[in-house]
């Protein structure tokens, strides 16, 4: 497993796009003409970078225009509930309509001219969302694949969820054409990051309070079943899958007690980069091999990575709580 190349390269050309209000850009969204980023952040707004005024501005919003008032520029996680909280972002490239897995909103989206987003589902089975988590969307049929963590615990009591090994977590797919949501797997142990195969043959989900990744079949004599894609010795967060079909996942341990958590319940052979490297983000190969690691170096800067978004050479690091994206060049 390569651990130097992004550690030590690439930081060394790390810069950081500054967010002037609110915070915790957790995922990152390029639209169908490749312009961006997008981000959600504290106070329930999408935000769109401006690269020729170098700033941001509101693209949309999760609530309505009354509640505005009160939450343009929170951070207070109490008042998520009200103000919204949108998690994973994905464009559809053949309509240019964002998804939002907003952890207390439900599945939403909001057309290309941006606005108030629209909510497409908030339950599945009778059963309500309780932290919608990510999402992924296959481009030919314009189904999407998105994740409920826990059906107990708010986004604001995650850890709650995590250290008490609740196993509800349920993976999902939504069809815009039915408007039918339909789950795919239950009893995940806070599922988090989703991404479709480049194939479209399966998607992973991110199983953080085991801190593995799943591979759920959809086609092949595998079809329907579930396996271990990747175990990994920090808690997964966000998946973005690349061009070339490999898949960057962001590991939020923080360097605390989650992470003390993690290395208790794991055993390792030899010595382990998991445990000898301050890893942030590792890419995973079609098979769920690890084929590179991002070192944070014990920066101040990655002490919290939520994910890792590829486009064209550059990474996008996104963070459920700075108040800024880094940004790697190559």
């Amino acid at each position: 497993v390569a651990t130097h190349s992004y550690g030590d390269d690439r930081l060394r050309h790390y810069r950081q796009l500054i967010l002037t209000e609110a915070a915790g850009p957790e995922s990152i969204a390029f639209d169908c003409n490749r312009e961006g980023p997008y981000t959600g952040v504290s106070d329930g707004r999408i935000l769109k970078w401006n690269a020729a005024t170098g700033g941001w501005t509101e693209f949309a919003v999760t609530s309505k225009a009354g509640k505005r008032v009160i939450c343009d520029g929170l951070n207070d996680p109490k008042l998520e509930q009200i103000c919204g909280r949108p998690l994973g972002l994905k464009f559809d490239k053949r309509t240019c309509d964002l998804y939002i897995a907003d952890a207390y909103f439900g599945l939403l989206r909001v057309g290309p001219n941006g606005g108030v987003a629209q909510k497409l589902a908030t339950s599945a089975n009778g059963v309500p969302f309780r932290l919608t988590n990510s999402v992924d969307i296959d481009e030919e049929t314009g189904v999407v694949y998105f994740t409920d963590s826990t059906i107990f615990f708010q986004r604001w009591q995650y850890v709650l969820s995590i250290i008490s090994s609740d196993k509800t977590g349920r993976l999902m797919k939504y069809d815009p054409r039915s408007k039918k949501v339909t789950v795919l797997l239950n009893g995940i142990a806070f599922a988090n990051g989703v991404a479709l195969s480049k194939d479209k043959s399966f998607v992973i989900v991110a199983e953080t309070g085991k801190s593995r990744i799943l591979r759920y079949w959809l086609q092949g004599q595998k079809s329907q079943t579930t396996e271990v894609f990747a175990q990994l010795g920090r808690f997964p967060d966000n998946i973005k899958r690349k061009d070339n079909g490999e898949f960057w996942v962001g590991l939020n341990s923080g360097r605390g007690i989650l992470q003390k958590f993690v290395a208790s319940k794991l055993q390792y052979e030899g010595v382990s980069p998991w445990l000898t490297q301050d890893v942030v983000a590792v890419r995973l190969d079609e098979k769920g091999k690890a084929m590179e690691m991002l070192d944070g170096k014990g920066e101040k800067t990655f002490g919290s990575v939520s994910e890792v978004e590829e486009n064209e050479g550059t990474l996008w690091v996104g963070s459920v709580v700075t108040p800024y994206v880094g940004i790697l060049k190559p």
